[in-house]
């Protein structure tokens, strides 16, 4: 009997480990796409990138390496730290009126529960619909003196338009067409988190006599405040990538927005203005090290409202 026991106890935990590795193999079938997409177009890239940036290219010379004397250059360089300056003040201006901005609307929309709440949200989402090269030529257009709307709206009170494209008016023209861009989707994550506080609270709050400025300063705010640092990291990351808009602009002030503008601009006219193709790897590698310590730093800073703190 305790044979024919033990026997039937083996076949039992020889079928359940069979049919543990038949769900691995079909786990592994169903992420290796997604795997070998990875490698291929991000590991891979990365790698390569990292090699280049370990040599240096002259006529004379030609390719040879010289380790990591391009990092040292680098964050000497006066371009790359000026770039990186701009980014860092666009970062302090921008990424504070996007999350207010996300914040106002998620808090406002949270109280319409009505028709006219679901069209205002989408049309606040909207904007981020469109592609940023798509939007950034759509401003550019509306920035333009010649053609632009604003300068027959301000003809029509018989002033004269702001040079949105000029040295002083270029900092505020990018600042504007980023945040309406990204204020939306950072609405929409900051909205969804604020339909996960079970109402209870705001009912139990009101039978006490909370205002709904309070409700919303005492309770949903605090209570959303782990998204509120992720909507910030997103921000923050994609700030001090800073690319796509002034690239676009550049075609209409070239003279107020240079080829090195930003690092990533930087690292883009290098590779293909001035083929060093080395030094451009140095500088993207450089700018993505900033942007990780610049995370993990605010990651830090905020771990107890996130809830990572340990």
């Amino acid at each position: 009997m305790t044979t024919t026991t033990q026997a039937t106890q083996q076949e039992i935990d020889k079928a359940r480990r069979k049919a543990a590795r038949r769900q691995s193999m079909w786990g592994w079938f169903f992420t290796a796409p997604f795997g070998i997409v990875f490698i291929v177009f991000l590991v891979i890239p990365l790698a390569y990138a990292f090699y280049l940036s370990l040599f240096t290219y002259s006529q004379v010379f030609g390719e040879r390496f010289t380790g990591l004397s391009n990092y040292a250059r680098v964050f000497t360089d006066p371009i790359f730290l000026t770039g990186m300056g701009r980014v860092v003040l666009y970062t302090v201006v921008m990424v504070p009126i996007q999350l207010g901005l996300a914040l106002f609307f998620a808090l406002l929309l949270d109280t319409m529960k009505n028709r006219f709440g679901s069209t205002s949200r989408l049309c606040i989402f909207l904007p981020y619909a469109i592609p940023g090269v798509i939007g950034a030529l759509m401003w550019g257009f509306m920035y333009s003196k010649n053609m632009g709307p604003f300068t027959s709206i301000f003809e029509l009170f018989g002033m004269q338009a702001p040079a949105f494209l000029s040295p002083n008016g270029i900092f505020g023209a990018l600042v504007n067409v980023v945040t309406w861009q990204w204020t939306g989707y950072y609405m929409v994550i900051l909205y969804s988190a604020l339909q996960s506080i079970p109402t209870e609270l705001y009912e139990s709050a009101r039978i006490d006599g909370a205002s709904e400025f309070r409700i919303a300063t005492r309770i949903k705010i605090p209570m959303i405040s782990g998204s509120m640092v992720m909507v910030t990291i997103f921000s923050l990351i994609g700030t001090l990538q800073f690319y796509t808009e002034p690239t676009v602009l550049r075609n209409q002030a070239p003279t107020v927005i240079p080829p090195e503008y930003t690092p990533n601009m930087y690292a883009q006219a290098l590779a293909f203005n001035y083929n060093d193709t080395n030094y451009s790897a140095t500088v993207s590698f450089a700018l993505g090290l900033i942007v990780v310590i610049f995370s993990v730093i605010f990651m830090k800073l905020t771990s107890k409202q996130s809830g990572l703190e340990d």
